[in-house]
């Protein structure tokens, strides 16, 4: 299987993922686990896709580069973690012993959960946008991360007493050791704690860029430090009673900054050509748009010509084709403008460029002066190509 084929695979299987998520959200209806955020779960399992969306675009373009499996990597652990999750709430508290394995998956989705959200989030800044860390010396802070994932999934697995998400559940794991629930409850904070490492690595990486690279890193780098940062302040709220809709604000404005991760990884991407996936990203922006828009238009114009047509036809035959016949003649004007749109909002060089070049050539049908069409010639190249330096040789007309 290729590496595009397998990047997108893996992002079909969240949003699968997360279909089944939502619709068990909707059955288990109040009935949620423990430390859930209520309604804004469901949110936050849609938004959670833009892990895995933002990860395949860059692991099917630049498959050796590891910034899109760890993207890839968080949204596939959050998402079955989430279906997980609703799955255990509807065979534990919703209808208990409808379905079988609910302790299991209440177990599985604690010991999956936490790891790909903070080991990949700290990942993503001791590798952006490279796939590599610095310099040799920062190879320590991966083995770290890797031992301390694994000492998480052990102590989740092997502690006795009852599940975090479930406490009325009893740990199904067939073997427990006492000491690690020890183990898990420091592997945590110390994950937590490693935040800090991969802003100090990503800074070194800020401090020594020019040019783009550093322009395509610094919205990583400055919500890495807002998020780090915002862990003193979080922590002071989650000992007061701040909440919002029955949310801790604390719990809101950290979710918020990591789910702002792939945001900044798509910033970087859009603006500053990062991985040189500005074409995917044009035509992916241009055909999602032109998709909803016809798709609308559609909609619409069936439900407007069967209200206006239902007194002449009893079919809706007629309002279908001339809908088709519609959405087909609007496919051209409409791809044009989007195109534009998109053009100059997220990729504005090269819509300059293009201006640029259609003046060019308007003024060429009405320019008889070599000297001066030399001279906009060279003034063209120089505002569209941006080279460092530009001359026009002429050839001389044979006598």
């Amino acid at each position: 299987m290729s590496a595009a084929r397998l990047a997108w695979s893996v992002w079909g299987l969240c949003v699968v993922l997360t279909a089944v998520a939502l619709v068990l959200f909707v059955f288990n209806g109040d009935v949620r686990p423990a430390d859930s955020y209520g309604s804004l779960d469901a949110v936050v399992d849609v938004a959670i896709l833009g892990f895995p969306t933002v990860g395949a675009v860059i692991a099917a373009r630049q498959p050796g580069n590891a910034i899109g499996w760890l993207l890839l990597a968080t949204g596939l652990g959050n998402t079955l973690a989430q279906a997980l999750l609703e799955y255990g709430t509807y065979t534990l508290l919703r209808s208990p012993g409808a379905l079988p394995g609910g302790a299991w998956t209440g177990l599985v989705a604690d010991a999956v959960i936490w790891p790909s959200v903070a080991a990949t989030s700290l990942l993503l800044f001791v590798l952006f946008p490279t796939g590599h860390v610095p310099s040799r010396r920062w190879r320590w802070l991966i083995w770290a991360v890797a031992l301390d994932v694994a000492a998480y999934v052990a102590g989740t697995l092997l502690a006795p007493g009852e599940l975090h998400y479930f406490p009325t559940v009893s740990n199904p794991f067939p073997v427990s050791v006492p000491s690690a629930s020890t183990v898990g409850d420091l592997a945590a904070p110390v994950l937590a704690a490693g935040l800090v490492f991969g802003l100090v690595a990503l800074a070194v990486r800020f401090r020594r860029s020019r040019g783009v690279e550093r322009q395509q890193i610094s919205w990583m780098f400055y919500l890495g430090a807002l998020l780090i940062g915002s862990i003193p302040v979080t922590t002071a709220l989650s000992f007061t009673n701040l909440s919002l809709a029955g949310i801790p604000v604390s719990e809101l404005a950290f979710a918020g900054l990591l789910l702002a991760i792939p945001g900044a990884v798509g910033l970087a991407i859009l603006r500053y050509r990062l991985y040189d996936i500005d074409v995917v990203i044009n035509r992916t922006l241009v055909y999602g748009a032109l998709s909803v828009t016809l798709g609308a238009a559609y909609v619409g114009s069936v439900l407007l010509l069967q209200l206006v047509l239902s007194p002449v036809t009893q079919g809706s035959g007629l309002a279908v084709a001339v809908s088709t016949l519609l959405v087909a003649g609007l496919f051209r004007p409409v791809r044009s403008r989007i195109q534009g749109l998109v053009d100059r909002r997220f990729f504005r060089r090269r819509y300059d460029a293009a201006r640029t070049l259609e003046a060019f050539g308007t003024r060429l049908r009405d320019q008889l002066d070599l000297d001066a069409l030399g001279t906009d010639l060279q003034s063209v190249v120089r505002d569209t190509m941006q080279p460092a330096h530009v001359t026009l040789w002429l050839r001389k007309a044979e006598r």
